[in-house]
């Protein structure tokens, strides 16, 4: 296998963030913490092999922190997430923020395990943050992943 390339996304790399992000979250809009996210206009951090994309993460950076909108990896279990949030990281490091943080959904059971496998702590429970997303994005499905029914919003944070 060859190596894994992170590198920030460009101008140029447009069409196949938004591909992507259609491909994993049914369009661009994301909505976490009661907030609609276009992440296709984020800044992106892409993981390339054989300059075939293999992975994207998008995020934002405010005095609170470095949030991780969106992170997708198309292989899992290849090292492929970990490489972007080490990225992420060192990203939030170099802009002076002592915080990366993201937020999931109570029927993710896969991503809780490989967050808090890589430092992420769970930091805050809100109860029917899913239900009150649905209003900014009705598409959001009711059934998550194992049968779970979709509800609430899970916090995890890494304290850098």
């Amino acid at each position: 296998m060859t190596e894994l390339v992170v590198r920030t996304g460009t101008g140029d790399d447009r069409d196949v963030i938004v591909r992507t992000l259609a491909d994993s979250w049914g369009g661009t809009i994301v909505v976490a913490h009661g907030r609609a996210y276009d992440a296709a206009e984020l800044p992106a951090l892409l993981a390339l092999r054989d300059d075939r994309l293999v992975g994207l993460l998008t995020y934002e950076v405010t005095d609170d922190g470095l949030e991780v909108v969106t992170i997708d990896a198309t292989r899992p279990r290849a090292g492929v997430g970990t490489a972007l949030l080490a990225a992420a990281a060192e990203l939030a490091r170099a802009s002076g923020v002592t915080r990366l943080w993201l937020v999931t959904t109570n029927d993710n059971l896969n991503a809780l395990r490989f967050y808090q496998r890589r430092g992420l702590r769970i930091v805050g429970v809100t109860p029917g943050g899913v239900d009150t997303a649905r209003r900014l994005k009705p598409s959001i499905p009711r059934i998550g992943e194992y049968g779970i029914p979709l509800r609430d919003e899970l916090t995890l944070e890494l304290r850098l």
